[in-house]
């Protein structure tokens, strides 16, 4: 598999279950997690989204999105699922 934002982005999610863009960026080099996200979802893994609340530079609070990979089927059960269709 060519080494993609994607690819990076699953395997990240596979050793960590969980990412924030922050994390992407600094990590991985993406500056479009939500874009990664959306092209893994779409290939039919389970991403989980929540809002979480992180302190700011300015000492105040924002709200994030954490992704996580949650409940993955194996490669056999996901082909399995597709042929069934």
């Amino acid at each position: 598999m060519k080494d993609t934002h994607k690819s990076r982005t699953l395997k990240y999610l596979e050793d960590h279950k969980s990412i924030t863009s922050l994390q992407a960026i600094r990590d991985l080099g993406n500056t479009r997690l939500a874009s990664s996200i959306c092209l893994l979802r779409k290939d039919g893994y389970n991403i989980e989204s929540s809002t979480i609340q992180v302190d700011n530079r300015w000492g105040g609070k924002s709200h994030i999105a954490k992704y996580s990979l949650e409940n993955q089927l194996t490669f056999f059960e996901r082909m399995k699922k597709h042929y069934e269709r």
